[in-house]
């Protein structure tokens, strides 16, 4: 008997510094049962052994914790789905197509979490208080709200944009759940005959 499988998939939860992605993840995580990967709960730990953390070094900690992602999924069982909270666009595409490609990920879904400008800003200097000391401050809101006119979903996969003012999180379980479905498996009945399931 063979059975067509997905080896992994991952779930990718884009969107630019302060888009919600977070919050997202968390509903999700807790409504699918899938574990989770967070580019910040990589590289946070690090920050704090090694600060104070200037913004070259916050770069260079996010593109180690990126790596560092893709190394968690390749040791992952097959079937295993990952709900994966990052802002991509700080790689280039090809960035991302590799880390796939090296932990043997062979669908990627992208959740964009769709924000404007203003709102961007306002959130992000809301929780400036908040945030871990080496992120960058408010000398970063007249780039976030250049990133936010500019930023667009990576395009690996299929893609559903998600408002961030008004996420629908019903809406995005339901459509995970969709795709996330076993494929068609094909079997050999005992006269080796083909049969489809699923």
């Amino acid at each position: 008997m063979t059975r067509a499988t997905y080896s992994r998939q991952v779930v990718l939860v884009n969107g630019i510094p302060a888009s919600g992605k977070s919050s997202l993840t968390r509903t999700l995580a807790a409504r699918l049962a899938l574990p989770v990967l967070t580019l910040d709960s990589i590289k946070e730990p690090f920050m704090a052994s090694f600060a104070p953390v200037d913004r070259q070094r916050n770069r260079q900690l996010g593109c180690a914790a990126y790596q560092a992602i893709w190394q968690i999924v390749a040791q992952a069982p097959a079937g295993c789905v990952y709900l994966i909270d990052a802002w991509f666009g700080f790689q280039p595409k090809s960035a991302l197509e590799q880390g796939l490609a090296s932990a043997g990920v062979s669908r990627a879904l992208e959740l964009w979490m769709a924000i404007s400008p203003d709102e961007a800003v306002a959130r992000y200097q809301a929780r400036l208080s908040d945030r871990m000391p080496g992120h960058p401050g408010a000398e970063y809101l007249p780039e976030l709200r250049r990133l936010a006119e500019q930023a667009q979903p990576m395009g690996a996969g299929p893609l559903l944009r998600v408002d961030a003012c008004q996420p629908d999180t019903e809406g995005a379980e339901r459509w995970l759940r969709q795709q996330l479905l076993p494929p068609r498996t094909t079997l050999f009945a005992p006269d080796n005959s083909l049969y489809q399931q699923g």
